[in-house]
């Protein structure tokens, strides 16, 4: 018997979303006009101000992206394993950044947390041109109603301006099918990913460590830009 609680994810889709290759390449031809979020921008600016902050220091160093970093505990992890670089954790959840103390209590001082839509600041964060050397997307909302494929990031205007942000991209989720289809929507920008099962002997995030002990597998894409 399995510890935890999670469920699995339930879907009426059983594999690729039929309509995935036209809403990506429906995206890729069109301008994202959305306006600026005004808490992105203010967030941005508060962003720039440490990566600013940090080159003059490090005019060598390296960032890291952490997308979707709910309490921020997976960026916290990054950080401990990457003392030499920044780590930025973004969530749009207020309410999951503000449970994020306890992680600024460790003593670790080279990352921060922000809360913005990535729909504004991977848009930002791409006309910056910061050197990020890899950027992590830890189990975002799967959105497994066949009709919600526009919410995921990979059916979303702004999945463009992903392989403009990092050297280098993690996924991983607890649905195969979400992984299945982001890496079929990079190729439409000619970009082929790796996936693979991943397993660790510690977790990363909460839903991670949630879904390992209800038994669930998680899935990861794994890609190295050549901007």
């Amino acid at each position: 018997m399995t510890e935890g609680n999670s469920r699995s994810i339930t879907s009426n889709q059983i594999g690729i979303n039929d309509d995935l290759d036209k809403v990506v390449n429906k995206h890729l031809t069109s301008e994202f006009k959305k306006p600026y979020a005004p808490y992105s921008l203010a967030g941005f600016a508060e962003i720039k101000t440490k990566v600013n902050a940090f080159l003059l220091d490090n005019p060598d160093g390296k960032l890291i992206l952490d997308s979707c970093c709910g309490v921020g505990e997976s960026t916290y992890h990054l950080a401990v394993n990457n003392p030499d670089m920044l780590v930025i954790g973004i969530d749009k959840s207020e309410h999951r950044i503000d449970k994020s103390e306890h992680h600024f209590q460790q003593k670790v001082n080279n990352f921060m947390l922000i809360r913005g839509d990535l729909n504004d600041l991977w848009r930002l964060i791409a006309e910056a041109n910061w050197p990020i050397a890899h950027h992590y997307i830890l189990y975002p909302n799967p959105w497994p109603k066949g009709k919600h494929l526009p919410r995921r990031w990979h059916g979303a205007p702004v999945f463009k301006y992903i392989p403009l942000l990092s050297e280098k991209l993690t996924v991983r989720s607890n649905w195969d099918i979400y992984i299945n289809e982001f890496a079929q929507a990079l190729t439409h920008m000619n970009v082929k990913a790796i996936v693979t099962e991943y397993t660790s002997d510690n977790a990363m995030t909460p839903f991670e460590r949630k879904y390992w002990a209800s038994g669930q597998k998680s899935t990861e894409l794994n890609v190295t830009f050549t901007n």
